[in-house]
Order: C-alpha cells, then sequence, then structure tokens
C-alpha cells in the first residue's frame, strides 16, 4: 500500500504565502489612531457577519472583476480566519 501525500495540494506553501500575505495587509488598511475598522465592526458585535459576508463578497468576484484573480481568494481565507477567532471567542463565552 503506497503512502498518501499529505501534502498533495501544497497546503504548507500556500499557507506560508497566506501568513505573508496576511502580514502585508494590515500595513495597507485604512485606520484611525492606529485601530482598524475591522476593530469598530467587531467592537459592536458585528465580527461573524462582517467575516461571512466579506468571504461571500470575495468568492462571488473571484472570476468576475479582475479575472480569476488569485488575491480574492487569499481574503476568502484570510476572513475565514478571523471569522474562526470570532468563533472561538464567542465560544468562550458562552
Amino acid at each position: 500500500m503506497s503512502e498518501y501525500n499529505s501534502d498533495k495540494f501544497n497546503e504548507h506553501q500556500v499557507l506560508e504565502m497566506l501568513e505573508e500575505y496576511i502580514m502585508s495587509t494590515y500595513g495597507k488598511h485604512y485606520s484611525m489612531n492606529k485601530i482598524q475598522s475591522t476593530e469598530f465592526v467587531f467592537d459592536a458585535g458585528h465580527g461573524e457577519g462582517f467575516c461571512l459576508g466579506n468571504i461571500i463578497k470575495y468568492a462571488q468576484r473571484y472570476g468576475k472583476k479582475d479575472g480569476y484573480n488569485r488575491k480574492d481568494l487569499m481574503k476568502v481565507l484570510h476572513y475565514a480566519i478571523i471569522a474562526l477567532y470570532v468563533h472561538d471567542y464567542e465560544e468562550k463565552d458562552s
């Protein structure tokens, strides 16, 4: 029996690229007094909906605006990671 290739889809490489992408985004966003707009949304209690809405937005946009734009997929993954944070934070409080 052959051994299954656990990195068949280059997951490790993609995760490294995703981390680089995420870290690069924080210097690009509009902020007020070093606070990201996203933080205001979260503080207002809308974090989960904001993340899920952005996941849908960028998933639907993929292939349309700017063609098959890899950055749209990176944004989907970034918002999914933030949604996981929201989930874990809310679960902890429950």
